[in-house]
């Protein structure tokens, strides 16, 4: 065994943290079928989705998003958040 495996092993058997994940492989987890939910400001929504006007400050909004982090839908409840994700047959990940 040459050292750069017995220094892969050593890490992977440690509980060393997991390899990185592309942006482009992550939208293809699930095979398009996994979502999470963000509570989001209104400053951040805005941003997020400069499309939607009108919308109120002072207030958390929730986004649906991709696995990838593509927008999908703002609400202004969880409920209609995770809703939303049934009714696309969207799996949703917990985000930690």
């Amino acid at each position: 065994m040459n050292s750069s495996n017995a220094k892969t092993r050593r890490s992977k058997s440690s509980g060393g943290p997991p390899p990185a994940v592309t942006l482009s492989e992550l939208a293809k987890l699930g095979g398009g079928k996994i979502a999470y939910i963000k509570m989001l400001t209104t400053d951040e929504a805005k941003e997020m989705f400069p499309a939607v006007t009108g919308i109120p400050s002072g207030i958390n909004l929730y986004a649906l998003n991709a696995a990838d982090g593509t927008p999908i839908a703002l609400t202004d409840s969880l409920q209609a958040a995770v809703g939303h994700a049934m009714d696309d047959e969207l799996e949703i990940a917990s985000l930690h």
